[in-house]
């Protein structure tokens, strides 16, 4: 991180487990930086980081205003720790860093390796995820890939499935015909996905490739119970930008190390 006489000014775009706790890590380990965590304000009651800090919540509308913002706030540093789909604030930035001559990294999760015993079925987009069920012979399909976009499964020809839909809060429709919602946040258990999928009788998953511990026991749970999953892939990350796995590369890249909070001074 830059040698500033009061600490290194970081911008964390956040909304991912990552982006806490790189927030509380840098609390921690360098107390002189000064960090602010920008949220989207999709979620009505956001995760945020326990650690001291700023917090902003809404967007900076569009890459231009975000590129001012970060010249007017000084900011040395900008984290894109933002949700693995989240595309198109990824986009804006890259762009915004790049414009205002912004030191720039993304925090980004890996997606979850595939297991000899998984049966996945790849899937560009929700629209192509969609169109896979019926030659999977699907009927009861347990769907968590978030309240946005459900409107690729409300199509007619999906209308004799029954879909049980995972979300942190309701969506907006349009809905498939046939839904059962469950409002709900992970982390989650094997057994309690076991159990739901079980319960439920679902014969399809489907998912995006998000990555990390919180929501993967869907995966295993889906793996012993010998179901398919249709599994979303990522967009492709904005070009250039380098990308980190996980927080302690983070602080590696920020110049800090664990244990040593006077490594920014």
């Amino acid at each position: 991180m830059p040698d500033r006489p009061h600490g290194p000014r970081v911008l964390i775009l956040g909304g991912t487990t990552e982006a806490r706790r790189l927030a509380d890590a840098l609390a921690a380990e360098a107390p002189h930086a000064h960090v602010t965590t920008s949220l989207a304000g999709r979620v009505a009651n956001p995760a945020a980081p326990a650690a001291a800090g700023d917090l902003r919540v809404g967007g900076f509308g569009g890459p231009g205003a975000l590129a001012a913002w970060l010249v007017a706030h000084r900011i040395d540093v900008l984290v894109d720790a933002t949700h693995p789909f989240a595309a198109t604030i990824s986009a804006h930035a890259a762009e915004a860093a790049t414009a205002s001559g912004t030191d720039h990294f993304a925090l980004r999760r890996p997606g979850w390796p595939a297991d000899p015993r998984d049966r996945r079925h790849p899937a560009r987009s929700l629209a192509d995820a969609a169109a896979l069920l019926p030659a999977l012979g699907a009927e009861r399909v347990f769907l968590t890939t978030g309240r946005q976009g459900l409107a690729a499964f409300a199509g007619p020809e999906l209308d004799g499935l029954h879909f049980l839909v995972r979300t942190v809060e309701p969506p907006e429709p349009p809905l498939p015909r046939d839904i059962r919602l469950l409002l709900d946040r992970g982390p989650y258990t094997l057994e309690g996905e076991r159990a739901l999928l079980l319960d439920h009788r679902v014969d399809v998953l489907v998912t995006k490739d998000s990555g990390g511990a919180a929501t993967e026991a869907k995966l295993v749970a889906a793996r012993e119970l010998g179901l398919p999953v249709v599994m979303i892939e990522r967009p492709p990350p904005p070009e250039g930008v380098p990308e980190v796995p996980d927080v302690p590369a983070a602080l590696a890249r920020l110049g800090v190390s664990r244990g040593a909070a006077d490594t920014c001074p």
